[in-house]
């Protein structure tokens, strides 16, 4: 059995064969002791006070720690990709998210939240939805602080989101930069997923020597493909190992696709 502790698994895309609550026990029946969500309730910004407790004792009943959480983001996996840049419906959603999530991570000593930017939409300019997002981010990130806890900005891919704005490591970086202007907390950082800039064509090794040191979290998928390490062509002994020469001591999100055989069969890479 692997005791990796480098490593921590995103059970909303690993383990989603079995229901929500028993993903952590599966988790730690694989070998970990850290997981990490997106927005487990598609459709509930705020859910129901028994359902963030049920989840709470699976967690604890399975001895496995969350270590991130994403704000209320829409359809994850599915046609969106955030909702704080969204004006109407779905940045309401997203504000009435915002001391949901904070109040749960807290309580659960979970440390990082991830705040999804949104798709481009019709009926509003750029400009606004930026002006927008930044409001949302200075909320989020003031939440998050309140609860001990990092806000992330994630730079996602434009052939499979050719809609979100922020599809480069610089244009990530330009928003963490300026949340953390406007709320003088220095509690945004950057996450870091390496199959995103991959899909972008961006140089890895460039993106880790460049902007680790505004870096609060790491996520890893092959590419092509989305698979575990192994099944495309990034080599990430060496990506991991640069991250470590760069100064990077946090965690690492297996993010991927488990493939045919399953979540639990998909850690073998570990072992070589």
């Amino acid at each position: 059995m692997v005791s990796p502790d480098r490593f921590t698994v995103n059970a909303s895309i690993l383990f989603t064969e079995l229901p929500l609550l028993e993903r952590p026990a599966a988790a730690a029946a694989a070998g970990f002791d850290k997981i990490e969500l997106w927005w487990p309730w598609v459709d509930a910004p705020v859910p129901e006070r028994g359902e963030l407790d049920a989840l709470r004792e699976a967690l604890t009943d399975a001895r496995v720690q969350l270590t991130g959480l994403n704000f209320y983001a829409g359809q994850l996996p599915g046609p969106d990709r955030g909702a704080l840049s969204v004006p109407g419906e779905e940045s309401e959603k997203f504000r009435a998210n915002i001391d949901v999530a904070a109040d749960f991570a807290q309580s659960v000593g979970c440390k990082a939240l991830n705040a999804l930017y949104g798709n481009r939409v019709e009926g509003a300019t750029a400009e606004e939805q930026d002006a927008l997002a930044l409001e949302n981010l200075t909320l989020a990130a003031r939440a998050a602080d309140r609860v001990g806890a990092v806000l992330l900005i994630e730079a996602l891919n434009a052939p499979e989101s050719p809609k979100c704005p922020i599809v480069s490591a610089p244009k990530a970086i330009e928003v963490v930069d300026a949340v953390n202007a406007a709320t003088g907390l220095d509690n945004a950082r950057f996450l870091m997923d390496l199959y995103h800039l991959s899909m972008n064509g961006e140089d890895l090794a460039g993106v880790i020597d460049a902007h680790t040191a505004r870096t609060g979290h790491v996520q890893i998928a092959d590419n092509p493909g989305r698979g575990a390490p192994g099944t495309g062509s990034l080599d990430f002994d060496e990506l991991l190992g640069r991250l470590d020469k760069a100064g990077y001591e946090g965690l690492v999100g297996l993010e991927y696709k488990p493939g045919d055989n399953g979540s639990a069969a998909s850690f073998g890479w570990l072992n070589k």
